[in-house]
């Protein structure tokens, strides 16, 4: 005969069983799922991701257009498809996103694949090019111009399929502790930046490294840096770098535009049925149009702001630009020169420009009109 004390005893184990088989199933932080109604009855949601982020959610423009991707799915799909968003280095170092989900440590990630540089040659393309493309043109070229073909061909050979899902308009040219007047200030100069760029300003003489977001205002307020670019003036305002690098360069020549990708694991994409595919895809080219509506319209007032606290606005001379052009020609040539992809895509990208200066040449009011 079972005893009260044993039958409690079973009632707190079972709990306890419960409670850890809910831990495997949705790791500390993931949040509550979102569950869906179906007839009668209530079920999980029929995706339910993890989406480690490059970038704090908190960042304008740079790193809230997950969240606004994960609700759009939630709410479009009726909370069929959940993506839960982790911020930076919670499960995924910001740099190793697309690692990770290659290796499916995570279902997919949301990042800028210029991080991936150091494993795939060609990725920087698909984020920033110096010198290059600027926000629509650059959708453009991967909607209409074989970009998106491409993209997951490269990708493909990781086991990774990426979708565009967020694009900003130009950087800064980053803050900077001390003038840059010519190309000679930038030989020494000790720098965080990535990407292309990156490599452009090492042969210009700079010394360049990487950090995540959250390392730079202390890397730049005990001098182990002289200068930094980052991202949009209302992301730089949060993260502080008018404290401690009063000269804020313009124009953002490295990035004109950047572009943002949802990767999956891509057993699990082709795993999915259309329709979720369709949904994914069309939540993403929303967060296209939404993200480079946001990063244009938060921007002017920041920088009148910058203006009254005491920070210098600053334009690099042309003198500096048409260097630093010269140099990624160079940086370009030499990167083709050693992979294929690189050459194959970066071919694709001269050619639409190409093509599309018909248009935009004639279409477009001149800028000091």
């Amino acid at each position: 005969m079972i005893t009260l004390r044993a039958a409690a005893f079973a009632v707190v184990i079972a709990l306890l069983l419960g409670f850890i088989g809910s831990l495997a199933l949705r790791p500390p932080g993931a949040g509550p799922a979102v569950l869906a109604s179906s007839g009668g009855g209530t079920t999980g949601p029929a995706v339910n991701w993890r989406l480690p982020t490059a970038f704090g959610t908190n960042l304008p423009a740079l790193g809230d257009n997950p969240l606004y991707v994960a609700d759009a799915l939630a709410r479009s799909s009726s909370g069929r498809i959940v993506l839960d968003v982790y911020e930076p280095a919670e499960i995924v170092p910001a740099f190793e996103i697309t690692d990770a989900v290659r290796q499916r440590k995570v279902e997919a990630g949301y990042t800028w694949l210029g991080y991936d540089q150091g494993r795939i040659s060609a990725a920087p393309l698909l984020g920033a090019v110096p010198f290059g493309m600027e926000p629509w043109e650059f959708t453009a070229w991967w909607y209409e111009g074989g970009g998106r073909a491409l993209g997951e061909a490269l990708y493909r050979e990781q086991g990774v399929h990426p979708l565009l899902c967020g694009i900003i308009g130009p950087e800064t040219a980053g803050w900077f502790r001390r003038q840059v007047a010519t190309v000679e200030d930038l030989k020494g100069l000790k720098i965080r930046f990535a990407g292309l760029g990156g490599k452009v300003l090492q042969r210009a003489g700079a010394s360049v490294t990487m950090l995540p977001g959250g390392e730079i205002f202390q890397a730049l307020e005990k001098g182990a840096i002289d200068a930094t670019e980052y991202a949009l003036p209302v992301v730089d305002d949060k993260l502080g770098f008018d404290r401690v690098a009063p000269y804020n360069y313009y124009p953002g020549w490295h990035q004109p535009a950047t572009a943002f990708h949802l990767v999956v694991n891509l057993a699990l994409w082709e795993a999915l049925p259309p329709a979720d595919q369709a949904l994914l895809e069309t939540a993403c080219t929303a967060g296209v149009t939404r993200n480079l509506a946001r990063s244009e319209g938060l921007q002017g007032g920041v920088i009148a702001d910058f203006t009254a606290r005491g920070a210098r606005m600053e334009t690099l001379s042309d003198e500096v630009l048409l260097r630093l052009r010269e140099i990624t020609q160079e940086v370009l040539a030499e990167e083709a020169a050693a992979s294929p992809d690189f050459a194959r895509i970066l071919a694709s990208q001269e050619a639409f420009r190409a093509d599309y200066a018909k248009w935009k040449s004639r279409a477009y009011l001149p800028r000091d009109f």
